[in-house]
């Protein structure tokens, strides 16, 4: 089976815009919906970390989804966010949600209970099973406090409903050996920003980003330059957000985004507790970053 073109470059990690009481903010997701479209994200991903995903109820879910689908103008490629520590609710939140419209799930690996590898194959094979469209993995043990080891992920890989990787693990060699290992067509997607350039030299086809939310023109540049081989056009870009992207996690994620696209004037930076808006302090940085790298 050949690999899936449609989420290759850049996959758009939506932030999920909130009002000042802590609702979902509908014309600020439509101007940022249009404004990573116009930017030429390849697919736009919903409901992922990025998109505050523990704090948004599963009605919201339904509701931002279907908001998004309606919205969606050139017909993107739509990936869901569908993971949690519980196999039988995802399952179960599989069979309740109608998925028409959605081109691929993206499951976490599961947090919290510290299962085995073992685990967590019987976790995503339930899941692959079950899924009535292709799934994508989703390793980021910064968060989850487990890393999928190559031999998991490659003995996944063989599952004809999965058909790739996010990967935040942060470590090349990791990236390297899944390269080295997976099967041609098993999709493989940096999770890290910083590390786009490095990890598509090895092989890897594109990132699903956070970045992407503010700056998409720009991001998506960087990641076909290096996709299409000119390394050198797409070092130079990588190397301009390197600041920038150590500033976005400062105080967690997506609140420096969030501030960043308030900037820019397409939402407000509410987040849910128990993240807190960005401070004063890492705003003015935010800002001060974006105008020396020309992108405001």
């Amino acid at each position: 089976m050949p690999l899936d073109q449609r989420f290759k470059g850049v996959g758009a990690a939506l932030i999920t815009p909130f009002d000042e009481q802590n609702k979902i903010d509908y014309p600020g997701l439509k101007r940022l919906i249009d404004l990573v479209t116009e930017g030429g994200s390849n697919y736009l991903v919903v409901q992922g970390t990025t998109g505050e995903s523990p704090t948004v109820s599963s009605r919201e879910k339904f509701d931002i989804l279907a908001f998004t689908i309606k919205n969606n103008y050139k017909s993107l490629p739509i990936v869901y966010g569908m993971g949690g520590n519980d196999t039988l609710s995802v399952l179960e939140n599989i069979m309740e949600t109608n998925l028409t419209g959605v081109d691929a799930i993206l499951s976490v690996c599961p947090y919290y209970n510290k299962p085995t590898q073992e685990g967590i194959i019987a976790h995503f094979t339930a899941i692959a099973d079950a899924s009535p469209v292709p799934m994508l993995l989703y390793n980021v043990p910064g968060r989850t406090v487990i890393n999928m080891k190559p031999d998991t992920i490659v003995h996944l890989s063989a599952h004809p409903n999965i058909i790739g990787i996010k990967d935040a693990g942060g470590s090349l060699e990791q990236s390297m050996e899944l390269a080295a290992r997976v099967p041609d067509d098993f999709l493989l997607l940096s999770g890290d920003d910083n590390l786009v350039t490095t990890m598509v030299s090895v092989g890897w086809h594109g990132v699903i980003s956070v970045i992407a939310n503010a700056f998409p023109k720009e991001f998506v540049e960087l990641t076909w330059h290096a996709l299409e081989g000119r390394f050198k056009e797409a070092a130079k870009l990588q190397l301009a957000f390197l600041e920038f992207d150590t500033l976005l996690y400062i105080e967690s994620n997506p609140v420096g985004i969030k501030k960043c696209l308030e900037i820019k004037g397409i939402c407000g930076s509410d987040v849910r507790l128990p993240l807190l808006k960005a401070s004063k302090e890492l705003g003015e940085k935010l800002e001060k970053a974006m105008i020396r790298e020309g992108f405001l």
